[in-house]
């Protein structure tokens, strides 16, 4: 694929994907970033097919917020059909989409909802290759975000290893490109969520205690405590370490106020 081709990217201003549509622009790609805040709905197809004119690659980004199985399944096939439908009818010759790690051994929830993902892109008349990657750096923050109760952070402690949405980005456009790539991506190390929990509050300036979350019965839950989000040994490993992705934060970055 040469430069001068148009690249669109589903989900082109959230986690990973804003970071691809500028990995591509700096490439020299014609790039069309596509999300409901800027008129395109890969649901309800408002938008899609006009996005689409003279596209001739996807990089399928789109996520939804729910983590039910039900609902991100609905979001999910929906989804990779609408952009498989559209795109064949404008002419795309290749779809990329980003997975998780363990994708098709979550026992449900989420992960199972991308495996479903991962189905019906597949699925379609337009060649989809899949790259899985490990959870991003910044669902640190997220996690513990969402753990917080006033002065404590409860964090559930399980073996990963983050890489950079940013790391994640450059395989995702050299796929969208034609060009080799991996399968599955992930950071350069196996670290416990927990110990970043903890890193990440010292170096933004978090002065909540951080604490391990109560063990759950919940079957994804014993399935990443056991090992679930780590990479096969065919992974492709690629940093920065989470400590190095920190350091290089913006001081306003590094100074944050936690969500509520």
């Amino acid at each position: 694929m040469h430069a001068n081709e148009k690249i669109a990217v589903a989900g082109g201003t959230g986690r990973v994907g804003r970071h691809v549509v500028d990995v591509l622009e700096t490439r020299g790609y014609d790039v069309v970033a596509m999300s409901r805040s800027i008129g395109v709905d890969v649901i309800t197809r408002e938008g899609l097919s006009e996005a689409l004119d003279g596209v001739t690659a996807i990089v399928d980004a789109a996520t939804q917020p729910s983590s039910e199985r039900e609902a991100a399944t609905a979001f999910f096939t929906t989804a990779a059909r609408n952009l498989q439908d559209a795109g064949r009818d404008a002419g795309v010759r290749r779809l990329v989409v980003v997975s998780i790690i363990g994708a098709d051994r979550f026992p449900g929830g989420y992960g199972a909802a991308t495996l479903a993902h991962e189905r019906a892109s597949l699925a379609g008349p337009i060649p989809a290759r899949i790259l899985r990657a490990a959870q991003f750096h910044e669902f640190v923050g997220v996690l513990m975000d969402w753990g917080r109760q006033g002065d404590v952070v409860y964090v559930p402690d399980f073996p990963t290893q983050v890489v950079a949405a940013r790391t994640v980005a450059e395989a995702l456009a050299d796929l969208a490109a034609g060009e080799p790539g991996p399968a599955e991506i992930a950071g350069p190390r196996e670290e416990r969520l927990i110990d970043l929990a903890r890193l990440y509050a010292a170096r933004t300036g978090d002065s909540a205690r951080i604490e391990e979350a109560p063990p759950s019965t919940d079957p994804d839950s014993v399935f990443l405590a056991n090992g679930g989000a780590l990479p096969g040994p065919g992974v492709t490993l690629a940093g920065p370490t989470f400590e190095e992705w920190l350091e290089a934060l913006s001081p306003a970055a590094r100074t944050r106020t936690p969500a509520r």
